[in-house]
């Protein structure tokens, strides 16, 4: 099953994450099959490829709680169930 989840990088204490497609059995910071957005939680920045976050959840695709609620603040999920 693929999820869409976050993945860490950056130095130690100053963390970022990428939000990507990923096999559920693959660990954290394994290969993704995607690469959708950004979110950085310091400063509360948000980037994401929405187009293809749409086309991954109509396919199946299964958020993280993070990723859901980062999804449900950008407002993502209106316009999957606007198809």
């Amino acid at each position: 099953m693929i999820k869409l989840r976050l993945k860490r990088f950056g130095k130690k204490r100053e963390v970022s994450y990428r939000i990507v497609a990923i096999e559920s059995k693959t660990r954290r910071d394994g290969r993704p099959i995607e690469e959708l957005g950004f979110y950085n939680p310091r400063t509360d920045e948000t980037r994401l490829d929405v187009p293809a976050i749409v086309k991954r959840l109509e396919q199946g695709a299964q958020p993280s709680q993070t990723v859901r609620s980062i999804l449900n603040k950008a407002q993502v999920f209106d316009q999957v169930h606007a198809k």
